[in-house]
């Protein structure tokens, strides 16, 4: 018998005007099937080589070094711009993605005097949400939860019920890290403005897969990593973006040199310049500084346009598998049907997903467990191929048709 599924995905992979790009990234392993991209993206040739000649550099130059070095922060945010839809001068490359929601976050707060409640959603990154609470109880302020339903995401009329004039913060993850529900970033942004609020943005599992469009929005605020769909590495540098009409009012709290305004006069008092410069802290990380300058240049040349529609091409297909071989074995499919309404990455609902992830692991194909049972399958457009998601879920179909995952332990060690 013929599979109309595996001839379906080689036409979609002969067709892929993105195929081309798969060659820039280190595979050492073609028979590994790797769907984990929006926890860590693959190495680009392009950022093993410019290491390469960086370390060289550091060996020969030493403190000469700094002068190539330190624009570095600032190059790549204007190239990350133009994936998120900002302007050149709104992103810049600075410490990790909490540290930098915590600085835009007392930052927002302070800009709003008066205002006692931030709101977020009960379903927002973990991360996210610790850092809010620990602000609001260092200020005596009132974390407001939105409902966010776990597979479905966040409704824009849910956020809008929340919002009043005692609302300073709004802040919320664009792509859902559990089910890749997408949020209205547009519409939230505009009910939160109308009410007088500042909105700061997660773009964590959507910069480099989907389109954000911050300035066609009018959005405030927002973070993110490169370490997912943009293929900096592990452990690369995030970066904040702040609207240019708020880069001169907002103070942000972590006063470090490279916030100041005359770096190295090294002056008595601090005064931050009225660019994004301000919301620097201390010395950049330069070696993965470098490797997202080089992820972040791979994804502009491919565009984000073609980026997201290939995006919508793979996670719809992998919803024809799903239903067609998953179902019938107990699989629940946990992300939007709607193409607009999510990321790029589909979360299969199973009761054994902590056993089915490891199996799939042993038989050569890398997903990755979110409680509760969910097993999430990243599809990165640069490099993920409609034959790879055939092959991944192909072997899902046969390691539950075949109960193969029930010899794993069923709860994760260190768990109960």
């Amino acid at each position: 018998m013929i599979d109309h599924f595996l001839a379906e995905a080689r036409a979609l992979d002969a067709a892929d005007p993105l195929a081309g790009f798969r060659d820039d990234f280190v595979i050492s392993d073609p028979g590994t099937v790797y769907l984990d991209g929006n926890s860590l993206g693959r190495l680009p040739k392009a950022t093993r080589e410019r290491l390469r000649e960086a370390v060289d550099t550091w060996g020969t130059d030493l403190i000469d070094g700094w002068h190539a070095w330190l624009p570095v922060g600032r190059e790549a945010g204007d190239v990350l711009a133009g994936i998120v839809g900002a302007g050149p001068g709104e992103v810049v490359l600075s410490d990790s993605t909490s540290v930098n929601l915590y600085k835009l976050a007392v930052a927002a707060l302070d800009a709003r005097p008066g205002r006692d409640v931030i709101v977020t959603d009960d379903d927002n990154f973990p991360t996210d949400r610790y850092i809010l609470e620990g602000v609001a109880e260092a200020r005596g302020l009132e974390v407001r939860r939105v409902r966010a339903d776990i597979d479905e995401g966040l409704r824009v009329e849910d956020v809008e019920a929340a919002l009043d004039d005692r609302v300073a913060l709004v802040c919320l993850s664009h792509v859902a890290y559990r089910s890749g529900a997408l949020a209205d970033l547009p519409a939230v942004t505009a009910a939160a403005h109308r009410h007088g609020a500042l909105v700061l943005w997660d773009l964590c599992h959507s910069a480099g897969a989907v389109e954000v469009g911050l300035t066609a929005a009018g959005a405030d605020l927002a973070v993110g990593c490169t370490y997912k769909y943009l293929n900096a590495g592990p452990g690369a540098p995030a970066f904040l973006y702040v609207r240019r009409d708020l880069q001169d009012v907002l103070v942000q709290p972590i006063r470090g040199w490279f916030g100041q305004a005359d770096q190295f006069a090294m002056g008595p008092s601090y005064q931050p310049p009225p660019t994004i410069d301000r919301f620097l802290v201390g010395t950049p990380p330069m070696l993965s500084g470098l490797a997202a300058l080089e992820g972040a240049r791979l994804t502009a040349r491919a565009g984000i346009g073609p980026i997201a529609a290939k995006s919508r091409t793979l996670t719809g297909y992998a919803l024809r598998l799903a239903d067609a071989w998953l179902t019938p074995l107990g699989f629940r499919v946990a992300t939007p049907r709607d193409p607009a309404r999510r990321g790029s990455h589909l979360s299969l609902h199973h009761p054994a997903a902590w056993q089915l992830c490891q199996a799939l692991k042993a038989d050569r194909v890398v997903p990755d467990h979110r409680p509760p049972e969910r097993l999430r399958l990243g599809f990165a457009p640069l490099y993920t191929t409609h034959t790879d998601i055939h092959t991944g879920l192909a072997r899902l179909r046969d390691i539950a048709a075949a109960d193969r995952h029930l010899a794993y332990p069923a709860t994760p060690r260190g768990l109960t």
